[in-house]
């Protein structure tokens, strides 16, 4: 029994050393250290990348007129997120008139639920897809909506949806 508690300790410890963040940098002298305090972004979610190219998300609804698909960069409020996992979101024109729905590459990262109001600028493909009752009311639901606003949706609806496979929250 004391073998098999050191051999799980061990394992354990092993476990934990391996999940720390850290680089290893020669100084001057050609002595090798490790920087253990890596710091990560709490800012970024997903793949970081440059802040090129970005567009204002009332200009670039503008350009995807008549596109289908569209690699871009874009800026915009966040009008809501889903209220159970922050899966998905929504990103809002300046006068609240359109809107695009947020998903996030490879369902790999997700957006805090309280991020409504804020900024975001994200990575990835815009495109248009039809989306089903079934996964409008699904969305509903996990936007919080009550169950007659759920039942009211009867229709599917074409729209703009972009996969980010990056989001930097905040100006």
């Amino acid at each position: 029994m004391k073998r098999l508690t050191i051999a799980f300790f061990a394992v354990l410890a092993i476990g934990f050393w391996s999940c720390t963040s850290s680089t290893e940098t020669q100084n001057e002298d050609g002595e090798t250290t490790v920087d253990s305090a890596v710091e990560v972004d709490p800012n970024v979610r997903g793949t970081a990348f440059e802040m090129v190219n970005v567009e204002m998300f009332d200009d670039f609804i503008t350009s995807m007129e008549g596109i289908d698909t569209m690699d871009a960069v874009v800026k915009g409020k966040v009008e809501s997120v889903c209220k159970k996992k922050g899966c998905w979101m929504n990103v809002v024109s300046e006068d609240g008139e359109r809107s695009m729905f947020v998903q996030f590459q490879d369902y790999g990262f997700f957006m805090p639920l309280d991020l409504a109001g804020q900024t975001v600028t994200m990575k990835g493909t815009a495109y248009r897809s039809v989306t089903s009752v079934d996964e409008l009311q699904h969305y509903a639901e996990d936007d919080g909506k009550s169950k007659e606003e759920i039942a009211a949706i009867t229709e599917p609806k074409e729209e703009l949806k972009f996969m980010a496979s990056g989001v930097v929250i905040g100006e």
